[in-house]
């Protein structure tokens, strides 16, 4: 009987890490047990060749597969965009009502309310709670920009309200004779008055006054109009923030409930 000797051969394994080859390398048969194999004898060494190419089969797959996870991992990354605040906040909301808590629910929406947060949140281009306090910052921004235009343009329309009214003061006496002592008094202020604004020019512009105090009226109108839809949404979207707030709140001391609770397991 023939008996085999212990192995003593040494793999060098830095050949195929050089060459980027992940596999085990088969040990060398030698002349008598590759004599043996080719009858039909199967050897220690054989069995181990057989089995590490099967194991490099094995390797093979499996590489093959963490290469395809790869790219679809890269194509994720590519493709999925990171959960918004509106995401974040419609499915803890989902989530709470899953679980049948309407006490929460109740205390923080309705439904009415929660469509309108998330349908802000969603149309603003929200993505978390820095951009939502930024929003709410912009509206008040716009707010006081506003009572800024307002201001000027009350200023001018006053003055130009004096203005006219003079001028209509002074037309209508002009020329008439006589004058009672008190349309004397009102066509001689007038007068005086217009005089003062003219700086020194002879035709009265009551014409392009009263264009001009038309468009500003109207600039006017447009200001407030939009002060006080603006207002509305400002008190709108501070109910919103405060909800947001509410909501992430509770949803933290939950989240840290379940973590005392799990640790105390």
């Amino acid at each position: 009987m023939l008996t085999m000797r212990p192995f003593d051969e040494r793999v060098d394994h830095r050949s195929y890490a050089r060459q980027g080859i992940d596999q085990i390398p088969t040990v060398h048969l030698g002349v008598a047990a590759s004599a043996m194999e080719k009858r039909g004898i199967r050897t220690e060494r054989g069995d181990l060749n057989r089995e590490i190419e099967v194991t490099n089969g094995r390797l093979r797959q499996l590489k093959a597969r963490i290469g395809k996870l790869r790219e679809w991992l890269k194509e994720e990354a590519e493709n999925t965009a990171p959960p918004t605040l509106a995401d974040y906040i419609q499915g803890i909301l989902t989530r709470k009502a899953q679980a049948g808590k309407s006490g929460y629910s109740q205390s923080l929406y309705n439904l009415k309310d929660a469509a309108n947060m998330l349908n802000f949140l969603t149309a603003n281009g929200i993505e978390d709670m820095a951009g939502l306090d930024e929003k709410f910052k912009s509206m008040i921004g716009e707010q006081l920009d506003i009572q800024g235009k307002l201001k000027p343009v009350e200023r001018r329309m006053n003055t130009l309200k004096k203005h006219i009214e003079q001028s209509d003061i002074y037309f209508k006496y002009k020329g008439k004779k006589p004058l009672t002592e008190s349309e004397q008094i009102l066509f001689t202020a007038a007068k005086d008055y217009l005089k003062g604004v003219m700086n020194g020019k002879t035709t009265i512009p009551t014409k392009a006054w009263k264009t001009e105090y038309a468009k500003l009226t109207a600039e006017r109108k447009a200001l407030n109009q939009r002060y006080l839809a603006l207002k509305e949404e400002v008190k709108e979207a501070e109910k919103i923030r405060k909800s947001v707030y509410s909501i992430l709140r509770q949803e933290q001391r939950e989240h840290a409930h379940r973590r005392t609770q799990d640790m105390e397991r």
